[in-house]
């Protein structure tokens, strides 16, 4: 029992030794963060014909005060295509992500896509949808 109660207290003095000698300093973080800002997070193609061009933009903004990176962007499936510029996206700057649905299929579609990036808030989700109807 005296074993333990000694082990204890040294517990408690080398925990209070460490915080006293290892003071937190907060302003050491940087405050400036990416903000993405996109035009629209829907792009409605409407009804189209099949096999007709596919291809629509995300157009955004980074509206942050630090440098906006976007390091992947990935479909909901095969179908979609996208592509984006890997250069950072300086504070103010615009940018636009190209997407591109494979127009073979017939049908209402509806897809989504991720965009992930050092922007606040983490990953954002976009969305595409349309018809598609057979050509004459």
């Amino acid at each position: 029992m005296k074993r333990t109660l000694n082990i204890a207290v040294l517990l408690v003095l080398t925990f209070s030794l460490f915080n006293a000698a290892a003071p937190v300093n907060y302003d050491i973080y940087s405050t400036k963060v990416a903000v993405i800002k996109f035009k629209t997070e829907v792009v409605d193609y409407g009804t189209i014909t099949q096999n007709s061009d596919g291809t629509r933009l995300f157009s955004f903004t980074n509206t942050g005060d630090a440098p906006l990176l976007i390091t992947n962007v990935k479909a909901s499936c095969g179908c979609t295509v996208p592509s984006y510029s890997k250069a950072p996206i300086l504070p103010g700057e615009s940018g636009e992500l190209s997407i591109k649905y494979d127009t073979k299929r017939l049908g209402a579609f509806t897809k989504t896509i991720t965009v992930t990036s050092n922007a606040e808030g983490g990953n954002k989700i976009l969305k595409i949808k349309g018809n598609i109807i057979a050509s004459k």
